[in-house]
């Protein structure tokens, strides 16, 4: 990366607004910060969101965590996993592996709880960022040099309404003319505010993108399977080790990651589209506790590995239960005007690819890249950003299609079948290659893009301070 080059910050730095303060909001502020602008990161959780599961960072995502500076925290809060293994009814294990190869990690690759990530990111970022706890978007109002505007507002049956009237068809209505000059934003709490930029980072169930864009069905594709993951207290003694069992359509996995004196427990299960409100935990628990209600019960016919009970009862006790389905996130763009997306919210690979962090990391690098390269416009800065990463995001996509579909077995005998390659593959002479075509799908999504070099400034240009930033009334 050069050093070297103009600063892309004018006179008065250019404000820019992200919601989402997971990982994709905070690495966007990060760079942003550094090429002078002026942020604010708004998250609807009333503190950092510091649980879930982990999550792998790979090829250029581990070349942009080193441009960042936080490659070496990311290494020393690895998870460390040593060995991954398929487990009988009983627990016994049947078949052993390390956990590299499990996780398809090569060289430099590594590991870390989300939450991990989370807060080196907000460590990184906190000083230099105004964050925004415990708040959440309302409306974007385009301001046009002409003084009209338009006004998107999210209704209760989440379609929008523009200029007050129902948007049923899914039409963009920011056209990304030049003649758009600022956003105005209301929250749910905070006063209005406007801002020149605004960068929906906030996930599958983007708040920015349905907003701006749409209601979320018109993106999001169904994988047939869904996902949950949870904290439990570490009865099986587990030490860096990922156990799995699995039966016809599930998936049941259980792990421990180093200096967590817990244990996490990864619930998958086949299943078309259920309806249901993805922010009431009751209802995940109770379409969770449906799709395995029988398995690990003593004197159950489907059988099953005896946890899975004491894991559906940790689940309804667990503060960080999440619950999802494996959706991709499909979009002809990700900008309108002045209002992009980022990450989950922009092109979800869903957590059957391993890639959504990685990938997260590198569009924020992308973009903030593209928008100093820029200067004052964002509208070209935006379409290359696209235009970089859309060919990164194909290849993720069509990963997360394969392995949504390879996480779960169609029958018992394909899970013997399974069971018997991971025995014998530790005594084949061969097993290093074959380790290596295990990973090479993977490798090739996590380094199918090349990085750019962007121009950095010579000094630390910062953001004016907070209390230097203008708030505009609506």
């Amino acid at each position: 990366m050069s050093d070297t080059g103009p600063s892309p910050r004018s006179a008065t730095p250019r404000t820019v607004l992200i919601s989402g303060a997971s990982v994709a909001g905070p690495a966007l502020a990060y760079w942003l910060h550094r090429y002078g602008f002026a942020v604010t990161v708004v998250e609807r959780a009333p503190e950092l969101r510091t649980g879930g599961y982990k999550v792998d960072i790979r090829g250029a995502a581990i070349e942009v965590a080193e441009r960042m500076g936080i490659l070496e925290d990311i290494q020393r809060a690895s998870t460390d996993m040593q060995t991954g293994a398929y487990v009988n009814e009983d627990g016994k294990r049947i078949a052993t592996l390390p956990a590299d190869i499990f996780g398809a990690r090569v060289g430099r690759d590594d590991e870390i709880m989300r939450g991990d990530l989370a807060r080196i990111l907000h460590e990184r970022t906190r000083a230099d960022v105004e964050y925004l706890f415990g708040d959440s978007i309302t409306s974007l109002t385009s301001t046009t040099s002409a003084t009209s505007v338009t006004s998107t507002t999210e209704r209760a049956d989440g379609h929008r309404e523009v200029d007050g009237v129902p948007d049923f068809d899914g039409v963009p209505d920011f056209d990304g003319a030049d003649g758009i000059d600022d956003v105005d934003v209301t929250f749910e709490h905070a006063a209005p505010r406007r801002f020149d930029l605004v960068v929906g980072a906030d996930g599958l169930h983007s708040t920015v993108r349905r907003l701006a864009f749409g209601p979320e069905k018109q993106f999001v594709r169904h994988l047939g399977a869904y996902i949950s993951a949870f904290s439990m207290i570490n009865e099986l003694g587990l030490d860096r080790e990922e156990l799995y069992h699995a039966l016809p359509g599930r998936l049941i996995c259980a792990y421990s990651s180093a200096g967590d004196p817990a244990a996490k427990g990864l619930l998958v299960f086949r299943s078309p589209r259920l309806s249901y409100d993805h922010r009431d935990p009751q209802q995940q628990l109770t379409l969770l506790a449906a799709a395995f209600d029988g398995v690990g019960v003593e004197g159950s016919p489907g059988g099953g590995w005896g946890q899975v009970p004491r894991m559906l009862e940790a689940a309804r006790e667990a503060g960080d239960f999440y619950f999802d389905g494996m959706q991709l996130v499909e979009m002809g763009r990700w900008s309108h005007g002045r209002v992009a997306l980022l990450g989950d919210a922009a092109h979800c690979p869903s957590p059957a690819s391993g890639q959504g962090t990685g990938m997260a990391l590198v569009g924020a690098y992308v973009l903030a890249g593209e928008l100093a390269a820029a200067g004052r416009a964002p509208e070209e800065a935006f379409g290359r950003y696209e235009k970089e990463m859309r060919g990164y995001v194909a290849v993720n996509h069509a990963l997360a299609r394969k392995f949504a579909r390879d996480m779960t077995a169609d029958t018992r005998r394909q899970i013997r079948f399974r069971h018997l390659m991971m025995r014998i593959l530790p005594y084949m002479p061969w097993k290093n290659l074959i380790a290596k075509k295990i990973a090479e799908d993977v490798q090739r999504a996590a380094h199918a893009i090349t990085l750019k070099d962007y121009p950095v400034p010579n000094r630390a240009a910062g953001p004016a301070p907070a209390a230097a930033r203008p708030t505009y009334a609506a």
